[in-house]
């Protein structure tokens, strides 16, 4: 169900807190029982400055005014596989039919910018086929690969096919430029996605942000044509790190753009030269885990904005919970027992201990000192 307007702004406004990103924001939820109980207790928490309440309002104002749709990570209509990650956003704008996102068979094309036209050629095929299979395809809306794999999708079930484009930058901001066109038929077809705030310029640490979305909503990541460097790799390796399946269309070993591809086939993507490669390795269902309601500390790439990671000084406070920890763990209640402090009061030193990677939590409602 989609949520009330209260509970929109709550989350608006936690989300839009300085140093408070989509980890930071669920360790909040946890703690508190809900967005509106972390934002009353936010503010004891160091580094936390929260978003004003008015620009929650006229943000909200704004996404009404625009025809935009919010989906929260609570709705039912958010996607599935979206969800399984822990950092998963909180918030999501859509532009277009949200009904798209229920498709739970989706695949990710994601490519080199400077494209040639046989691997726009090849990812606009395999885009067709695997829609007309009924196979929604999700991109990035860039240039050269990304744009070939909306039009292939888009051009499929009798040209009605459905595509995601998921931004790194507002879902209200065409980029680039050139592709309003592309924009607006994929708005018309499908869906525009994105978790930043409406009128959010492109900047390069958004686009790491929107990989791990793109990869986290599909069954598997196809690439076609990318640099060693590409951001397509990046894409393609936290697919990866979400156990998704990983694709690869080979190419010419003198071509530069061949080398991302080539290079990840070499470490285990399956080959790909039409859409059956692909169908036949996709799952029939999935059996990802769901998100830790725990907070995990990640040992894979990390592209989360650094408002994850919030730094809490030591005080007094502090040291007379540190008192009552040890390395092997302690149980919540006889912290609160020997302490005499409140459960609030443990709860949110607790929470400061551990966004600060000073303590983690352990099974049994028991939490430990870092060794």
């Amino acid at each position: 169900m989609p949520n009330s307007k209260k509970e929109l702004l709550d989350i608006i406004q936690l989300i839009n807190s300085e140093n408070v990103g989509p980890v930071t924001f669920y360790k909040l939820v946890e703690t508190f029982g809900s967005p509106a109980l972390a934002l009353s207790e936010a503010p004891k928490i160091k580094k936390i400055r929260l978003c004003s309440r008015t620009w929650a309002e006229d943000e909200l104002a704004r996404v009404q005014d625009a025809d935009i749709t919010l989906i929260t990570y609570t709705d039912q209509r958010y996607p599935q596989h979206l969800k399984l990650i822990e950092d998963c956003p909180p918030l999501l704008y859509v532009r277009g039919n949200p009904e798209v996102l229920q498709n739970n068979s989706c695949v990710a094309i994601v490519g080199a910018r400077n494209a040639s036209i046989n691997g726009r050629k090849t990812a606009s095929r395999i885009a067709y086929d695997l829609s007309n299979k009924g196979v929604c395809i999700v991109s990035g809306m860039a240039r050269g690969i990304d744009t070939a794999a909306h039009k292939g999708a888009m051009y499929a079930n009798m040209q009605q096919g459905e595509t995601i484009a998921v931004l790194g930058c507002g879902v209200d901001v065409v980029y680039p430029k050139e592709n309003i066109t592309v924009y607006n038929q994929i708005a018309n077809q499908g869906c525009i996605i994105s978790e930043l705030p409406l009128g959010t310029s492109p900047q390069f640490s958004f686009f790491p942000r929107r990989n791990r979305i793109v990869a986290a909503m599909c069954l598997g990541t196809l690439v076609v044509e990318a640099t060693l460097k590409s951001g397509s790799l990046i894409t393609a390796e936290l697919a990866q790190n979400m156990g998704r399946q990983i694709f690869a269309v080979p190419g010419s070993p003198i071509d530069a753009r061949a080398e991302g591809p080539n290079k990840i086939i070499k470490d285990g993507a399956f080959l790909v030269e039409s859409a059956a490669d692909i169908l036949s390795h996709l799952p029939a269902q999935t059996s990802y885990l769901p998100r830790k309601k725990s907070y995990i500390r990640q040992k894979a790439l990390v592209f989360a904005t650094n408002d994850d990671n919030l730094a809490a000084e030591k005080t007094s406070a502090d040291l007379k919970i540190i008192d009552y920890l040890n390395h092997d763990g302690v149980y919540v209640d006889e912290i609160i027992r020997q302490s005499g402090l409140t459960p609030a009061e443990v709860a949110l030193q607790l929470l400061e201990l551990e966004m600060s990677g000073r303590i983690e939590r352990q099974s049994g409602n028991k939490v430990a000192l870092i060794k």
